[in-house]
């Protein structure tokens, strides 16, 4: 009988170039949920590999692996991590936070505390509340289909860890428990995401529709803002990230190099 593998993957326009095409006859099934929910996934079994937040590899580094160089990254401005804000940057205080991410919380924490100074408050984002926030913190389709209105400032995290520290970011990557037989599958998901690169406009127009996208701004979107492929720079930014969030008491320090 042929293997099924079981992948969690992010429901959001960004994953999509990366499962462009894969389904049973790849021997894959996928479960999509926001970024937030794939360490729970993956802990409890119901998942072979997470698109996973990659804050939340640091946080489980014991019992996780790095499968593949198939990442949700960038290289500058990402679009759909933002900041809106009604006093400028380094005058926030209180930050209201998508819980769909993890990475993004902690990137904010990062380069306030770096940038700024500042040590954020981060409270619950309230939908219904929004326009009374000083500022809130939206990833995903929703920076899009859903766009906060009435505020003054925008900040754009991935152009502004660009800004700090001259790298690039990565936001998820595929990620196993330690030990799972995953034999394979690094080539498929690697086959996946050079399949969906080649065909961004195509997912693009297909997709777009659905998640509430206009079809040019999806195109630009996965061509231009987003990178697919983890490379060595990609890899020396989360390093540096991974330090500079234990630095700030983001998570626990470790005494290894997390990706050595």
């Amino acid at each position: 009988m042929k293997r099924i593998w079981r992948l969690g993957a992010v429901s959001y326009l960004n994953s999509k170039p990366l499962v462009h095409g894969l389904g049973l006859d790849d021997g894959v099934a996928i479960s999509f949920d926001v970024p937030a929910m794939m360490p729970a996934l993956l802990a409890d079994g119901k998942v072979d590999v997470a698109l996973a937040p990659v804050i939340d590899y640091l946080r489980h580094h014991a019992s996780w692996e790095l499968l593949s160089d198939a990442c949700i990254g960038c290289d500058g401005e990402t679009l759909t991590v933002k900041i809106f804000s009604q006093v400028p940057p380094d005058e926030i205080t209180a930050l209201e936070a998508d819980r769909d991410s993890h990475t993004s919380i902690a990137l904010a924490a990062v380069i306030w505390n770096e940038m700024y100074g500042s040590r954020l408050q981060f409270r619950t984002f309230d939908p219904e509340q929004i326009e009374t926030s000083q500022a809130v913190l939206v990833i995903g389709d929703k920076v899009v289909n859903r766009r906060p209105t009435g505020f003054a400032f925008e900040i754009d995290l991935g152009g502004a860890w660009k800004t700090l520290t001259g790298l690039p970011f990565v936001f998820a990557a595929w990620f196993n428990q330690h030990g799972a037989d995953v034999e394979g599958l690094d080539a498929i998901l690697r086959t996946a995401r050079d399949r969906g690169v080649g065909a961004a406009d195509l997912i693009a127009t297909e997709q777009a529709p659905t998640l509430g996208w206009p079809v040019p701004l999806a195109k630009q979107y996965l061509s231009e803002y987003l990178d697919f492929t983890m490379t060595p720079q990609h890899l020396e930014g989360m390093e540096l990230f991974f330090e500079l969030s234990q630095k700030w008491g983001i998570v626990p320090p470790t005494k290894e190099s997390i990706l050595a």
